[in-house]
């Protein structure tokens, strides 16, 4: 299953990185497709981006472009998100998603087959 990690506490204007694992997978999330969402207090799940298996090329949502990225991290084996600038409007939960040899072109939708349960983010003073 899905491990997502490093969420917490930022100020405004700070950053954090979220590790997205899988649990007892020893190749880790190498040949897997994963995406990220997120969902703010009160709405609906937002895709944040993804990253495909079939040409390591990553997608981020306009929304996010300017702030967050996606990567993949050798020594971990995991599916990172780095976010910078954060803004009292990221705060929510943090999901990671994947599927086998999944390309991401429709993973807005959602339907990835495992998800993670999630890692609270909170930007505050």
């Amino acid at each position: 299953h899905l491990v997502e990690s490093g969420g917490g506490l930022a100020q405004p204007g700070g950053s954090l990185r979220l590790s997205c694992a899988a649990s007892g997978v020893s190749t880790g999330l190498d040949y897997y497709g994963v995406a990220w969402f997120r969902q703010a207090p009160g709405k609906e799940r937002e895709p944040l981006g993804c990253r495909s298996a079939t040409t390591g090329g990553v997608t981020i949502e306009d929304s996010v472009r300017d702030r967050f990225t996606i990567s993949r991290e050798f020594p971990k084996k995991t599916i990172d998100l780095q976010m910078n600038s954060l803004e009292p409007d990221d705060t929510g939960v943090y999901y990671c998603a994947a599927a086998w040899y999944y390309d991401c072109s429709t993973y807005q939708r959602g339907g990835l087959d495992y998800w993670g349960k999630g890692t609270l983010v909170t930007v505050s003073f």
